[in-house]
């Protein structure tokens, strides 16, 4: 998978998960060999997604670095909290 796929995967799994999916972004960016992603919802959103106790985004960075490590790359999720 490409850093667009696992953008892609971010998205779905965010939008499957928030009350309002059209304010879901995810921003790629490259650092070195590592694809640094990075996750917006509503504010309103932010506890779905985070999940009790992390579970929920801990779970997304799993299966994150799992497809990421079947094509031998590296990649990180945060999760930014909006203004």
């Amino acid at each position: 998978m490409e850093g667009e796929n696992l953008q892609g995967l971010v998205e779905f799994i965010a939008r499957s998960l928030v009350d309002d999916p059209s304010e879901v972004k995810v921003n790629k960016y490259q650092r070195g060999s590592t694809i640094q992603l990075e996750l917006n919802v509503s504010k309103e959103d932010m506890g779905r997604v985070i999940g009790k106790s992390g579970q929920v985004a801990n779970a997304i960075r799993t299966l994150l670095k799992v497809a990421a490590a079947r094509e031998g790359q590296q990649v990180n999720l945060d999760i930014v909290e909006p203004y």
